[in-house]
């Protein structure tokens, strides 16, 4: 059996002076649907104006980092430049004169070729802060600015050089240092003879001629100082002047390395003998001083002159030196040969032949005679002193075999007879080989022009 539900009686509305609630769990009419309404505003804020210093320091650094990469790339492209090669096509030695300014250097250097845009290098030598110096440089090929200015602020300039051979005088070592051109000034006096030292100088452009004398003292002092202190007790020099007077000599009669120590050891053992060196240089220098060279054969009247620097006729060493010599000159007489030897005359070969005694030497006298007979004929207009006795040498720069007193030494003595000394006369003539040495072969203006007899 099934029973129904009784549906339960509605609510009796109370009765109210207010108006009823709409039920909302009550259906609603199409007039009263829910409408889309806009989102309220927000609550009203105060607006912070922005200060001036924050957006000037906000500018500021923007503008700071643009200029920071636009220089970088600026001072890329400016390095780059610089770092270039530039148009020189080979090395090229340019002088900058003294007292140029950066201007300066950068027009001389686009007038040789070195660099093709003068702003930028003036631009890229005051930025790198270096200095650059005058003087005569060499820029390498190619080079670039920056190697142009390195090369210009090291200071290493061209290093010219000038050479004296030993046994020049001091009046012919100033006329070589007058005729350099790229030395400068004027020497104030001839030095005195032996205080200079041969020798090879370095110097750069614009150096004077007087200071490469004084530099010439310099190490003649320093060197003979050295050498003086270790000397042989054994020699017969008492002062340095006195070594350097006998290494002039000694410098003058040979011009070969390996004979200066014997040739020195007979000058030595004259001197312990007490006799005469009869040194014909000496003979020369006290003709012509410091000329240095007679150019012709000692002729038998300047043997027998009186001078005193003629060692034929005064005793023991001259009053002082008769050129410059060098250091293997001082160093043979301070420690020279241990030997016998009294006499030496040339062999022919551009040495000397020695001898113990005057025998010994009259033979080699006699040789050196026939090796000159056979080497030139005699020639009718040569000098020839009118002292001298017949059979007396005709051709001048021959070593003769006459002793100052006309005596021939290439004759055979008489029984019992003693021969003097002969002497060499080939001092200042083609046949000595110490000549040339008076020139620079490496100038083409300072060589000689040397004519047959």
């Amino acid at each position: 059996m099934f029973f129904r539900k009784r549906p339960e009686p509605a609510p009796t509305p109370i009765p109210s002076d207010e108006p009823a609630l709409p039920n909302r769990l009550s259906p609603r009419s199409p007039s009263e649907a829910i409408k889309p309404t806009a989102a309220p505003p927000p609550p009203d804020r105060p607006v912070r104006e922005r200060g001036g210093l924050l957006a000037r320091i906000s500018g500021l650094l923007t503008a700071s980092v643009v200029l920071a990469i636009a220089v970088m790339i600026g001072v890329t492209l400016f390095e780059r430049q610089t770092k270039e090669p530039g148009p020189l096509p080979a090395d090229k030695v340019v002088v900058i004169p003294p007292r140029s300014g950066t201007t300066e250097i950068a027009e001389a250097l686009s007038r040789e070729g070195v660099i093709s845009h003068t702003a930028l290098f003036e631009w890229a030598a005051r930025l790198s802060g270096k200095a650059l110096k005058a003087g005569e440089y060499t820029f390498k090929a190619h080079a670039s600015i920056g190697e142009a200015i390195d090369t210009l602020a090291s200071g290493r300039q061209v290093q010219h050089a000038i050479t004296f051979p030993e046994g020049l005088t001091s009046e012919q070592i100033v006329v070589r240092l007058n005729d350099n051109d790229v030395l400068t000034g004027d020497i104030n006096e001839i030095p005195p003879e032996g205080s200079l030292l041969p020798d090879t100088y370095k110097f750069e452009r614009g150096a004077t001629r007087q200071q490469i004398v004084n530099l010439m003292r310099a190490k003649q002092r320093e060197v003979l100082n050295q050498i003086w202190l270790r000397r042989s007790a054994e020699i017969p020099v008492k002062t340095p002047a006195e070594m350097v007077t006998l290494a002039s000599i000694v410098e003058k009669e040979t011009g070969r390395a390996d004979e200066r120590p014997r040739v020195a050891g007979v000058f030595v053992n004259r001197l312990n003998k007490r006799m005469k060196l009869q040194s014909d240089p000496t003979i020369v220098y006290g003709l012509v001083g410091g000329r240095g060279t007679l150019g012709r054969g000692i002729q038998r009247s300047e043997i027998e002159r009186a001078t005193p620097y003629n060692t034929y006729v005064i005793e023991g060493l001259p009053p002082g030196p008769i050129a410059n010599p060098g250091r293997a000159a001082l160093e043979a007489v301070a420690n020279p040969s241990r030997t016998k030897d009294l006499f030496f005359v040339a062999d022919g070969t551009g040495g000397h032949a020695f001898a113990e005694t005057l025998e010994g030497h009259s033979r080699n006298v006699a040789r050196w005679r026939q090796v000159e007979k056979a080497r030139q004929a005699p020639t009718p207009d040569a000098a020839v002193d009118k002292a001298d006795p017949p059979g007396a040498p005709a051709v001048p720069g021959t070593a003769s075999a006459y002793a100052p007193d006309g005596t021939n030494m290439a004759a055979t003595p008489e029984p019992g007879a003693v021969r003097p000394k002969a002497f060499d006369a080939s001092e200042g003539t083609r046949l000595d080989p110490l000549r040339n040495k008076t020139f620079d072969l490496n100038s083409p203006k300072t060589v000689p022009v040397l004519k047959q007899p």
